[in-house]
């Protein structure tokens, strides 16, 4: 039983919710069940945007929803998913596009084209269709406000749709182009332009309903940067999983392409700042992490943790140091966000368990155990789906009131 309604494949073809796909996300059908129970004008907050499905289910629904997200670029991507745009500002991107596109085709491949500081860029995109994306990135740079963020969420459509990046596992993999000749091929770029067009026309569509309620999403820490919210009737979230996936490496095309990051060392310092970090140097900070407080779960994490040290060869320590900092950090999370929740307001947490080295790590049971430690109320585990071939890997829903 995939259930694949609950997933992000749930969100493709869905207007707003499928305009960029980001593979861990949570389907928009399982938020809205979930938000279509509250009155109407009730608050919504989301600790862990990601790419704005909560918030934006939310305005939809006429709610208010509000959102905290370590990550810059996802902080953009949500506010221009949860945003209105007037009938004026969407024919001025129609024709802002074709501009952008008579501008790109007038490139010429020798031209000095900024292209970003991407390792092995040339793994991502073949000679014509990294050209095509340079000439776009230069053309869409001569744009701002509404018409420039919808152009460039079609430019991250775009140059994700010819890339090599394959999506036929959990993170994102590479198509096998081995043997092929790497030849500028006019062709190449052409299709990109194309697509780049029909992209926008996409997006211009669905972006013409006007949502009933509002919502906002700014840059912070889960676990420092909730305070001043506006008390929640309904904290409904998915906080990365404890399995070592980076959403930075998955977020890499676009993050360079819009300028988010420059240097291998800006995602890693980022990936330390988010919740299960482990990209680039994010992984060698681990060897000297110490935690900073006690948690409820301490007793119990210690055993698994010391399996997973036992059993995991040289890797071992590490894992199991990753497994204790992510709930340390997510126990600091929890003590954040239960003062920015109403008195008998309601908490909904989306987890997966997971396993190392055939050590289960109940990320679902443990975070039942924080809940309770901090007195609130009906706390229950529900599983939601199965998520893969391995039999031992569920997702659950956490759910808790506060008193």
């Amino acid at each position: 039983m995939r259930n694949e309604h609950l997933t992000f494949r749930a969100n493709m073809g869905a207007g707003r919710h499928g305009w960029l796909r980001l593979t861990p996300a949570y389907g928009v059908r399982l938020v809205r069940e979930r938000l279509e129970v509250l009155e109407p004008g009730s608050v919504v907050t989301d600790p862990f945007s990601g790419t704005g499905t909560t918030p934006l289910a939310a305005a939809e629904l006429g709610h208010v929803g509000q959102s905290v997200e370590v990550n810059p670029f996802l902080v953009w991507l949500g506010t221009v998913k949860t945003a209105n745009y007037s009938s004026d500002t969407l024919l001025a991107t129609a024709d802002a596009a074709q501009t952008v596109l008579s501008d790109a085709r007038r490139c010429r491949e020798g031209d000095d084209l900024w292209q970003p500081n991407l390792f092995k860029i040339e793994k991502w995109w073949s000679p014509g269709a990294l050209h095509a994306l340079k000439a776009l990135r230069f053309a869409i740079d001569e744009m701002n406000g509404q018409v420039r963020d919808l152009l460039e969420v079609a430019l991250c459509r775009s140059l994700i749709s010819c890339s090599n990046a394959a999506f036929n596992h959990q993170s994102m993999s590479f198509k096998d182009v081995s043997g092929e000749a790497a030849l500028f091929d006019i062709g190449e770029a052409e299709r990109v332009f194309v697509n780049f067009e029909s992209e926008v026309a996409m997006l211009v569509d669905s972006a013409r309903y006007e949502l009933l309620g509002t919502s906002s999403i700014r840059e912070g820490d889960s676990r420092s940067g909730v305070q001043g919210l506006k008390p929640a009737d309904l904290v409904l979230t998915s906080p990365p999983y404890v399995n070592r996936m980076s959403y930075i490496r998955e977020l890499r095309p676009y993050m360079y392409w819009l300028r988010h990051l420059d240097q291998a060392s800006d995602a890693g310092d980022l990936d330390w700042r988010a919740i299960g970090g482990t990209w680039g140097t994010a992984t060698s900070r681990l060897n000297s992490w110490e935690p900073e407080t006690d948690t409820p779960i301490d007793r119990h994490m210690a055993e698994v943790c010391e399996l997973i040290r036992r059993d995991g060869g040289k890797n071992g320590p590490l894992l199991a140091t990753y497994v204790h900092k992510y709930h340390h950090d997510m126990w600091q999370h929890f003590q954040a966000i239960t003062p920015q929740v109403k008195a008998g307001g309601r908490v909904s947490y989306i987890i997966g368990n997971s396993t190392f080295y055939k050590h289960e790590v109940p990320a679902h049971e443990w975070y039942a155990t924080m809940l309770h430690e901090l007195e609130y109320r009906d706390v229950k585990i529900d599983v939601i789906r199965k998520r893969n071939s391995n039999k031992a890997l569920f997702e659950y829903e956490v759910t808790g009131r506060r008193p």
